[in-house]
């Protein structure tokens, strides 16, 4: 994959992701087939611009960055610069690095909570106080991870009040998912194991639930074994059942479902079932891509797939322990269920959930002619699964040929009707939205370090963006005209 190219999206689907797939979108898709990139300032042209708390930045890891724009952003929009890796927090421990998927909550007197995720593998546990998330002994999953979450309260004027650590003693937290009773779940990215200090093995690859609380404390590292085991990456929940979907990053994943026993009440358990074609019920790989098992043009964009679901025996697989257990994947595909390309960010909107594929679809002649199979994946897909109607639908495939978008990851629908997507590819990094009209426009850049977006989701009052950038370690509060 050249890193110096950017990427565009075919779309077509729905204008706001309501309860039917519309027309604006099937007409952009149209143009976009013609080789007529549908696109449109949004907000305006992209200036680089110091935070507005600049002045506070003078001693951070990579040093003065009082006079160094973190962001560009459109006419009109502000920013502030929150929870940097390295500084103390109100607990006494240090902000972790690898900032990643992250969730907002109402607070009191218009407080804002966010429960931030960190995405630090095992084998960075021994890499000192800096490099982990730190939690009493006590309160720690394994002693011998150091992944975890932490929570930040922010106030009416987007200023930091205090940020203290969560979760601790998980592994490689990279998305999750809000609830609607308040509580984040943090999901780890690994199928590892780790030892504890006094050797007891730890598995990974579990979902947790921490509360969205303002006070600093830590939650009980509780893994929800019964929502399956496996390399996780985000979840969303349907608030009119409880039901809660699932995606994995793998590039065999599936995606899931988890119908609790109780809803509302993950750690009283349920079952957990994969997602199949009806009309496929050998399975089907939805890569559209031949190097990733997939075949071009199979699925065409805004083609609906009636769908069900297969059952999930064992959901908690530990092959480490014994050997006849399979992969929770391995369990759903041996019935049929549908593989897609590295599932990532999920959400629910107007009754419809949708997800990424990041690297699904088709690559283009360049890339065919790497002998390099990683340079061979394609630049991301969007599904839209309708729960009432039990159907599914690809939305969004990226252009091989590439413009816009590289590779979305974690994404969350705007108050204001706008899709924004993080960016997860190479070279410059955007947080990029989509119109109700189906118009794409750059939104943010990150002009310090091009490392990835991620953890994006708005204040409950619609007025502020929150994101993180992984690269130096921080959380940014956006604000202004959105509408």
């Amino acid at each position: 994959m050249s890193f110096s190219r950017r990427r565009f999206l075919s779309l077509a689907g729905s204008s706001t992701l309501g309860v039917t797939l519309g027309l604006p979108l099937l007409s952009c898709y149209g143009k976009v087939a013609q080789g007529t990139a549908h696109q449109s300032l949004g907000y305006g042209a992209l200036t680089p611009q110091l935070p507005q708390n600049a002045a506070e930045l003078t001693q951070t890891i990579i040093g003065d960055l009082s006079g160094t724009p973190l962001l560009a952003l459109p006419p009109g929009f502000q920013y502030r610069a929150l929870s940097i890796s390295g500084q103390t927090m109100a607990d006494g421990s240090l902000v972790p690095p690898k900032h990643d998927g992250m969730g907002a909550f109402a607070g009191r007197s218009g407080q804002t909570i966010l429960v931030r995720n960190h995405e630090i593998d095992l084998e960075e546990a021994h890499l000192g106080l800096a490099a982990g998330v730190v939690a009493a002994a006590g309160r720690k999953y394994s002693t011998g991870a150091t992944g975890g979450t932490t929570t930040l309260v922010i106030d009416g004027d987007r200023r930091l009040i205090r940020d203290f650590v969560s979760l601790g003693g998980t592994a490689r937290n990279c998305a999750g998912g809000t609830t609607p009773w308040g509580s984040w779940i943090t999901c780890e990215e690994t199928f590892r194991v780790s030892r504890t200090t006094d050797e007891q093995t730890r598995f990974h690859g579990y979902a947790f639930e921490v509360p969205a609380q303002d006070q600093v404390g830590t939650a009980d590292p509780l893994p929800l074994e019964a929502m399956g085991r496996f390399v996780r990456e985000a979840i969303a929940v349907d608030p009119a059942t409880g039901t809660v979907y699932q995606t994995e990053d793998q590039g065999d994943s599936c995606f899931y479902r988890f119908i609790p026993q109780v809803p509302g009440q993950l750690s009283q358990g349920g079952r957990l079932y994969a997602l199949r074609f009806k009309d496929y019920p050998q399975g089907i790989n939805t890569s559209n891509n031949r190097y990733l098992g997939g075949k071009e043009g199979s699925i065409a964009v805004g083609q609906t797939f009636a769908v069900d679901w297969v059952p999930i025996a064992n959901p908690n697989p530990r092959p480490e322990l014994n050997a006849g257990d399979q992969p929770v994947r391995h369990q759903a595909q041996q019935q049929g269920a549908a593989v897609f390309f590295r599932g990532e960010g999920i959400g629910y909107s107007n009754g419809l959930i949708y997800f990424t594929a990041t690297q699904g679809g088709a690559t283009d002649a360049g890339q065919v002619l790497n002998p390099i199979l990683s340079d061979r994946r394609g630049n991301g897909q969007v599904w839209v699964y309708d729960p009432a109607q039990e159907t599914l639908t690809l939305w969004v495939e990226a252009d091989p040929s590439g413009a816009l978008l590289d590779e979305p990851d974690n994404l969350t629908m705007a108050p204001f009707g706008d899709l924004f997507l993080c960016e997860d590819g190479g070279g410059e990094q955007f947080l990029v939205g989509v119109k109700p009209q189906g118009d794409l426009y750059q939104f943010a850049k990150n002009t310090l370090d091009n490392r990835e977006f991620a953890g994006v989701c708005f204040a409950p009052d619609g007025q502020t963006l929150f994101v993180n950038s992984q690269g130096l370690g921080v959380t940014y509060a956006i604000w202004g005209p959105w509408v």
